[in-house]
């Protein structure tokens, strides 16, 4: 699934436009690398995204098309 769309699904980020935006503004990256909107992402990459002087910082646990609002939470783990 595409980065952009998986920031979206997960509820993460509200919208999948403002999702792109922050990944071509260089503010989202995957396992150390900065990420591009269209990126790939997979089980186990590990999202970094700087929101001001704070980050963000996740582990994916599942992928999904269609989710729900309280499965949407199950998509990610935080990790400080």
């Amino acid at each position: 699934m595409r980065l952009d769309k998986y920031l979206k699904n997960s509820r993460i980020i509200k919208r999948r436009t403002i999702a792109k935006e922050a990944c071509e503004g260089g503010r989202v990256s995957i396992n150390g690398k900065v990420a591009k909107p269209s990126m790939e992402v997979e089980v186990g990459d590990i999202i970094e995204i700087r929101f001001g002087d704070k980050t963000l910082k996740a582990e994916i646990t599942n992928i999904a098309e269609h989710v729900t609002k309280d499965s949407a939470k199950e998509m990610f783990v935080i990790i400080d």
